[in-house]
């Protein structure tokens, strides 16, 4: 476990999450394909087509590489936080080249590019120390299509469960198909304004084919997934169906005159990746293959 090889892993993770879909969504996606002749077919195809030219010819499935988010799980390791922060940031320059990325970042008031992925407050790095000898590095290009399309709502605790539904219905309806469906949707319930939004956007890290561990949040999640499939807004917002393809949500315990709900809108191209660095010098990468 070393710097030179943090640093080479992440760039191979940010060239592979713009390139190809992690398996989970790229399922999702393919077991929406049809040969039917309506719209929401014949737009599922081409995303199908879009997505399968990206892994065969190396290049980005979408022009807009979005903002690398990126969560570090840092445990008991011999090589120093501030070494990880500083290789995590060179990946990033050599992905920049490889894969190739979009300059993404700008100035919020007089828009001035900076030219690269770096900037004031750039690149996000969410921090968070564990017990185990190992790091983790989670990271997420986050199109800014969807990201647009984000909500949160402050709701009064009454509004409880039937509240939540609601309200996650609403984004994805006033949406519409500004954010590329068929979504996937990070829901992020509890915590403070800012948690929320948090919570939200942590969620897209998790498989959409897993659940939450706790029973109620499972039974929240399989509740919209369900009910917000066939809502009709459909793939590109031509109509039809699926609208939605995935729904995770993640909570935390909130005060008890709050019920803060935060809802991170993610398009069709769900793009993140995974690498566990361990003590053996093992390092083991989840995400998409090219």
């Amino acid at each position: 476990m070393d710097e030179e090889t943090i640093r080479s892993t992440v760039a191979g993770m940010l060239d592979r999450a713009v390139k190809a879909l992690p398996p989970d969504v790229r399922s999702a996606l393919a077991e929406c394909e049809t040969d039917g002749d309506g719209i929401d077919a014949v737009q599922v195809r081409t995303i199908m087509e879009n997505i399968r030219m990206g892994e065969e010819k190396g290049i980005p499935m979408c022009e807009d590489t979005g903002v690398p988010v990126f969560w570090l799980r840092y445990g008991k390791v011999p090589i120093s936080l501030q070494d990880v922060v500083s290789a995590i940031k060179e990946g990033l320059v050599e992905a920049a080249d490889r894969a190739p990325l979009r300059p993404n970042s700008v100035h919020p008031l007089t828009r001035l590019n900076h030219g690269d992925n770096f900037g004031h407050g750039l690149p996000l790095i969410h921090i968070t120390p564990i017990e185990s000898e190992q790091i983790e590095i989670w990271t997420l290009t986050k199109g800014h299509g969807s990201e647009n399309m984000s909500a949160l709502g402050m709701l009064a605790p009454a509004a409880g469960v039937k509240g939540i539904k609601e309200f996650v219905l609403e984004t994805v309806v006033n949406a519409g198909g500004n954010p590329c469906p068929p979504l996937v949707l990070g829901v992020g319930i509890g915590g403070t304004a800012d948690t929320a939004m948090a919570l939200a956007k942590k969620a897209l890290l998790r498989p959409i084919d897993t659940f939450n561990q706790d029973p109620s949040m499972a039974q929240l999640e399989a509740d919209l997934r369900a009910g917000l499939r066939d809502i009709g807004v459909g793939p590109m917002g031509l109509g039809g169906s699926p609208t939605v393809i995935g729904v995770n949500v993640e909570h935390a315990n909130c005060h008890p005159a709050s019920l803060p709900v935060g809802v991170n809108v993610q398009c069709w191209a769900d793009r993140w990746a995974k690498a566990t660095f361990r003590m053996d010098g093992t390092v083991e990468v989840l995400g998409g293959d090219i």
